[in-house]
């Protein structure tokens, strides 16, 4: 990477961390450094929420998705904006007036003790594996930029993350991601101004879109109902909607977020702004993957986008194997240029309906063996290195911003990568500390002390998760495409964490056993279905919810009058 490009990384990275320093200096109480003392402006909020879902996640695992599969991901979104409307006029208002820390400390007060535990260890445990996932991002990115190792650049970004959250507090977390909206938006905007001028000069953008949708990858909606399919219209719509309402109303880095608004009025802005503005940035960002994606249509991309595991299996056993594939590969690619540039010239000319046809037919094909040379090639991956889950969509991205991009813009989109991978841990990192001092040490251990003892064990707790998430990221850079890692892991939880603030709701008579065993046996259930089916994973929220209210709630009518 060039000087300049360091440079402008650098740079952003060090403004980010001194202001974040600079804004904990005056935190000397816990409300402070939790919920920046209900403070904080609606859109400045609503920013962050943006934020925290915009990591470095987004900008690698959905471009790449986006690359690969098309514009099908962004039917997962489908539920969203409903679960904000929800959430803004059901729990944002339930919470604010409860005055809590954490969304699971008013289950006490509702319920028990043991409810209020259980809930809070199961997002301790979802959310304490996620943050290495976000982790685990960026660390791909730095890796094949830099040629470091992989653990050795996962441990580099979370101690330093880690740190900055400890002195920061929420308020900083929260400024940091509105700067970091600030770059990411900037940095995609350029991107895909710099796909579209990075087109040979006698391909126009609107013909090369057609190839694109020839071969599927501008397809948004499928409405057929199939369980086992992830990304469809009514998975997007009923299993995302729950997914949305268990990860916007019962994760405590969520609920922190509005929280820390400075009145009801402003928590729900703050949502309702997430809820327009989502769908229409995800759309952003995966046609940007997409754009990708015709780039490479004429210009020759690698085989495999993985430097690391390409020059593994190139020293290996296989390598004439693999040299052979590579040949091949290359072959298809022409072929596929070859024909994608055929369809645009028919397109131009107008030719009839079956010319037309005929086209796109050798251009779907020749897709497909470029497609089967690359799935073989990841084959021979997985068998040479062992790791069974490799997935090339996390590294399309990274590969092309390093290699296709001009100076300076290669370090605005680095910088902004990484400032939204150290801002969304940060995030998760300060919520994970909460729960663990409010729910757990508070409430168990030291139920009296000073604001000074709180804020030196939430610190303290903070540097402990980040080691803990560090050591995830390890692992987690083995899962496949980190965009469906993170959600899967959210999956198995929020639907019933859900179901458990549903009888808060809707089953007065509800007492704290029929919470708890709805509780677990909400996870339970997940956890069978997830084993015993195929179905898609977007359908476990409902799942969970179901669970937890049947449970639940048959308890409570037992005692109805």
């Amino acid at each position: 990477m060039h000087y300049l490009d360091w440079c402008i990384v650098l740079a952003y990275l060090s403004w980010v961390i001194f202001d974040g320093i600079r804004r904990g200096r005056g935190t000397r109480a816990v409300e402070g450094y939790f919920l920046a003392s209900r403070s904080l402006p609606w859109w400045a909020v609503g920013l962050s929420v943006m934020a925290t879902q915009m990591s470095a996640i987004t900008l690698i695992g959905t471009t790449g998705q986006g690359a690969t599969d098309g514009l099908r991901f962004v039917q997962f979104y489908f539920g969203l904006p409903v679960a904000m409307i929800i959430l803004s006029f059901t729990l944002v208002p339930f919470f604010r007036r409860a005055k809590v820390y954490t969304a699971y400390e008013y289950l006490e007060r509702r319920f028990d003790a043991k409810t209020r535990a259980l809930a809070s260890l199961l997002f301790l445990l979802s959310r304490g594996l996620s943050v290495g996932v976000i982790i685990a991002a960026p660390a791909v990115i730095l890796s094949i930029v830099l040629g470091w190792s992989l653990p050795l650049t996962i441990l580099a970004i979370g101690i330093s993350t880690t740190a900055y959250t400890m002195f920061g507090g929420v308020q900083a977390v929260a400024w940091a991601d509105v700067k970091q909206m600030v770059v990411i938006l900037v940095g995609v905007v350029t991107a895909v101004a710099a796909l579209i001028i990075g087109l040979p000069d006698d391909v126009e953008v609107e013909p090369v879109l057609h190839v694109a949708g020839a071969v599927g990858r501008l397809q948004t909606i499928d409405f057929t109902f199939n369980l086992n399919e992830t990304y469809t219209f009514w998975s997007g719509l009923f299993g995302g909607l729950f997914l949305a309402l268990g990860y916007f109303g019962c994760d405590q880095s969520q609920v922190q977020r509005y929280l820390a608004a400075e009145s009801v009025d402003a928590a729900r802005r703050s949502l309702l702004m997430s809820a327009f503005a989502k769908i229409p940035l995800q759309v952003l960002i995966l046609m940007m993957g997409v754009m990708v994606f015709c780039f490479y249509l004429f210009t020759a991309p690698p085989m495999l986008f993985n430097d690391v595991h390409r020059d593994q299996i190139r020293n290996s056993n296989v390598a004439a194997d693999y040299s052979a594939l590579e040949e091949e590969f290359y072959q298809q690619f022409e072929q596929r240029k070859q024909n994608a540039k055929a369809l645009i010239a028919a397109q131009q000319r107008g030719d009839e309906a079956a010319v037309l046809d005929a086209a796109r037919g050798a251009v779907v094909e020749s897709e497909l063996r470029v497609t089967n040379v690359r799935e073989r090639a990841v084959a021979l991956v997985k068998e040479v290195t062992g790791d069974s889950a490799y997935s090339d969509v996390n590294y399309v991205f990274p590969t092309f911003v390093t290699t296709q991009l001009p100076v300076g813009l290669v370090g605005l989109l680095i910088a902004a990568i990484f400032a939204a991978a150290m801002s969304s841990a940060a995030a998760e990192l300060n919520a994970l500390s909460t729960a663990s001092v409010i729910d757990f040490y508070q409430r168990h251990y030291r139920k009296e002390a000073t604001d000074e003892h709180y804020l030196r064990v939430s610190k303290a707790a903070t540097g402990i998760w980040g080691l803990i998430a560090s050591c995830t990221a390890l692992y987690a850079t083995n899962l496949g495409s980190f965009i469906e890692v993170v959600n899967r892991f959210g999956s198995y939880f929020y639907g019933s964490l859900l179901g458990v603030f549903v009888l808060v709701v809707a089953f007065r008579r509800a007492t704290g056993n029929d919470a708890f065993w709805g509780l677990l046996g909400g996870m339970l259930s997940v956890g069978v279905v997830a084993t015993v089916t195929d179905i898609s994973y977007l359908w476990y929220n409902l799942v969970g919810v179901v669970t937890v209210c049947l449970i639940g709630g048959v308890g409570s009518l037992r005692r109805a009058p």
